[in-house]
C-alpha cells in the first residue's frame, strides 16, 4: 500500500521557512516530512547513517542539521538513544481528520514509540480532539513513569547521602575517640584509621581502641594488632567479633584481647 504525506503549499510561505531557513534547511526539512520511515503520528525511527545515505551527506552534516533544527528552528526532537525522530508541527497538517482506520493506526503507532516524551511535543499542535486524546493517554503515562523513576533516583541519592554522612560521622568519632583517649594524632595515623574502617568497620576500630585501653596499652601498634587478628579471621563488625568470641571456649572475652597479642609487646 502506497503511503502519502501532505505538504501544503503554505510551507513555502511560512515566515520561518522564508526568513530563517537556508536552501539546505528546506531540503532537509522536506526530507524529514516525506521520507519512507515517516508514520501517521509524526514519530518514527531513523538513524543518522540512513539519513546521510538517502541525502548524500556525511553523518557529521546530519548531526549539524539536527542540532540546528532542534535548537534554532525548534521543529524536531531527536532521541540519540532510541533513534526516534519527532516532527513537532506534524499534527497541524497530518492529524486534522479522524476516523476508525486513522484512530486504529494512531493507537498502534503510539504503542510502538519507545520515548513517549516525544509525543508531548507533537500533541500541542494536533487540531483533532479524538487524536489528541489518544496522544494524551500515552503522554500522561509517560509523565507518571518519569515521576516514578525520578522519585526512585531521588530516594537512592538520599540513601547515598545518608551513608556518606554516616561514614563521615564514624570517621570523625574514631579519630576523636583516639585523640581524647590516646593523645595527639598525626595525619598518617588518621589515614591508617580510615583504612581500617574500610577494611573492617568504624565501630570495630573504636572497639579495638577500647580493648587496648582496658589492657592499659596506649599505642597504635597494639590497636592495629587487634585489628589484624580480627581481619585474619574475617571478623568485620562488632557482632562478628562477639559471635566468634562466644563460640570459642577459653578464648578472648570483650574485656581481654587474644593472649598472643600481649606477648607481642
Amino acid at each position: 500500500m502506497a503511503k502519502y504525506r501532505h505538504i501544503h503549499v503554505e510551507f513555502w510561505q511560512d515566515p520561518k521557512v522564508l526568513e530563517e531557513m537556508t536552501p539546505e534547511d528546506k531540503y532537509f526539512y522536506l526530507y524529514l516530512l516525506t521520507n519512507p520511515n515517516t508514520t501517521q503520528i509524526g514519530v518514527y525511527q531513523i538513524t543518522k547513517k540512513q539519513m546521510a545515505f538517502d541525502l548524500g551527506y556525511s553523518t557529521e552534516s546530519i548531526s549539524s542539521l539536527l542540532e540546528r533544527f532542534n535548537n534554532m528552528h525548534n521543529l524536531v526532537k531527536y532521541n540519540e538513544t532510541t533513534r526516534e525522530m519527532a516532527i513537532i508541527n506534524w499534527g497541524k497538517y497530518n492529524l486534522n481528520k479522524a476516523g476508525k482506520p486513522v484512530i486504529d493506526c494512531v493507537k498502534k503507532e503510539l504503542s510502538e514509540v519507545k520515548d513517549k516524551t516525544l509525543l508531548r511535543e507533537i500533541m500541542t499542535h494536533i487540531p483533532n480532539e479524538s487524536i489528541s486524546i489518544e496522544f494524551s493517554r500515552y503522554v500522561d503515562d509517560s509523565c507518571n513513569d518519569t515521576l516514578t523513576i525520578r522519585g526512585q533516583k531521588e530516594k537512592e541519592k538520599e540513601k547515598e547521602k545518608e551513608k556518606e554522612k554516616e561514614k563521615q560521622n564514624n570517621n570523625e568519632d574514631a579519630v576523636a575517640f583516639y585523640q581524647e583517649n590516646f593523645g595527639v594524632i598525626s595525619p598518617f595515623l588518621v589515614q591508617s584509621i580510615e583504612t581500617w574502617e574500610e577494611d573492617l568497620s568504624p565501630e570495630a576500630v573504636i572497639e579495638a581502641m577500647k580493648r587496648a585501653l582496658a589492657q592499659n596499652k596506649r599505642t597504635w601498634s597494639y590497636i592495629e594488632a587487634i585489628l589484624k587478628n580480627w581481619n585474619s579471621q574475617n571478623l568485620k563488625t562488632i557482632n562478628d567479633v562477639l559471635s566468634h568470641e562466644l563460640s570459642r571456649k577459653g578464648g578472648v572475652t570483650p574485656e581481654k584481647p587474644e593472649s598472643y597479642i600481649d606477648n607481642l609487646f
